[in-house]
């Protein structure tokens, strides 16, 4: 009797061998995603796209993917963060042939995931969203380091030694901001203390002009805004002292005293990632896409009148450093307001936790609101 070969033949092995090569793929998401049909851009705003600053600057990273992909590109505004009205919008889009669907605010995140799902063909791009899949990734900025150099630059302007900040909401993407701002101010001067003040709402221009003349009255001689309103710029420029505005170039508010603007720079993502999902060689990043100083997606504006020369030579050697990966802004020793270590020296904050960062560091003045 002959006795049975078991071992595989070569076939049969290469065969096994690409098997496990294609599983592994699939399980790190190696795949590139393939678009079906000629390529159609649509946008969903959950407000006005010129509201002056968050949406603004999204829609000039639009214009620039229409401009120079040139590719249909639709527009729609004004639906809220409801998951019925906004599915019902995709549904839409998609009904229409449309394939590329880019939302533009948080609240958008979860209802765009399961849309995702539903359209496994159909590419989608979240805004400062938390959900990431095979055809979908989430973005953001690393905008502490722009808002690192922007302490810099009001650390190097202040005479009091007392700074302020207007923000929105207490959420991680705002809180980096705020103690990222002073940190690059006590990187000049360790006694520079920050005022931190949240509005509860991301567009109130008369509260949050209020809330700026509270927090001059408090001593701050700059003036720093997070929101998309003028008003805190508005108030400095009033009051005759330095301002930073945020997410556009802000200067039109304040052309006498503003030092910067903290802005995105929304084509250096957009027109790369749309061109890659149009060639076919998109890969959703696990984690979602978080850029920042090197690939010029968070920049600083040109600098206003009162800005010395070396201010800004401070402020581009920092910049280089951060680039370099020599400078992080969140580098140990880093210690939280009531004095507890969250960095030992030689250490630093790594992404997961920038993303839960929901306390004030040392030499912010403000509540921290219970979660």
């Amino acid at each position: 009797m002959k006795e049975r070969n078991t071992k595989p033949s070569a076939s049969a092995r290469l065969f096994a061998a690409t098997a496990a090569v294609l599983a592994s793929c699939a399980a790190s998401g190696a795949y590139a995603f393939t678009l079906e049909g000629a390529p159609k851009v649509a946008f969903i705003y959950a407000s006005s796209a010129q509201d002056g600053g968050w949406n603004e600057a999204l829609e000039a990273g639009r214009k620039a993917v229409e401009e120079q992909l040139k590719v249909p590109v639709a527009v729609t505004e004004n639906i809220p963060e409801e998951a019925t009205k906004l599915r019902a919008a995709i549904d839409l889009y998609v009904k229409r042939g449309f394939n590329i669907i880019i939302g533009t605010t948080y609240g958008y995140s979860a209802p765009m995931a399961e849309a995702a799902k539903a359209y496994p063909n159909v590419a989608f791009l979240s805004a400062s969203g938390t959900e990431n899949g095979p055809n979908m990734e989430s973005f953001y900025a690393r905008t502490y380091q722009g808002w690192y150099l922007a302490g810099i630059a009001a650390g190097q302007a202040t005479k009091t030694k007392k700074i302020g900040i207007l923000a929105g909401f207490p959420v991680g993407v705002v809180n980096w901001d705020i103690n990222s701002f002073a940190l690059g101010a006590r990187s000049v001067d360790p006694a520079i203390e920050t005022v931190a003040v949240f509005a509860n709402s991301w567009w109130d221009p008369v509260k949050e002009g209020q809330i700026a003349q509270a927090i001059l009255d408090q001593k701050a001689d700059v003036l720093a805004t997070n929101l998309s309103a003028t008003s805190a710029l508005d108030a400095a420029e009033k009051a005759g002292v330095p301002s930073v505005g945020f997410q556009l170039d802000m200067s039109h508010a304040a052309p006498k005293t503003i030092q910067t603007s903290v802005v995105f720079r929304w084509e250096k993502y957009l027109v790369p990632t749309i061109k890659e999902i149009i060639d076919g060689s998109w890969k959703p990043e696990e984690f979602g896409a978080f850029e920042g100083l090197e690939t010029g997606v968070v920049e600083l504006a040109p600098f206003g009148p009162t800005v010395s020369e070396e201010t800004k030579a401070k402020i581009e050697a920092a910049k280089q450093d951060i680039i370099a990966g020599k400078l992080d802004p969140f580098q140990g020793l880093l210690k939280k307001q009531d004095g507890t270590v969250v960095v030992d020296a030689g250490g630093k904050v790594d992404d997961a936790a920038l993303w839960s960062m929901d306390y004030f560091v040392d030499g912010v003045i403000g509540t921290m609101p219970a979660k």
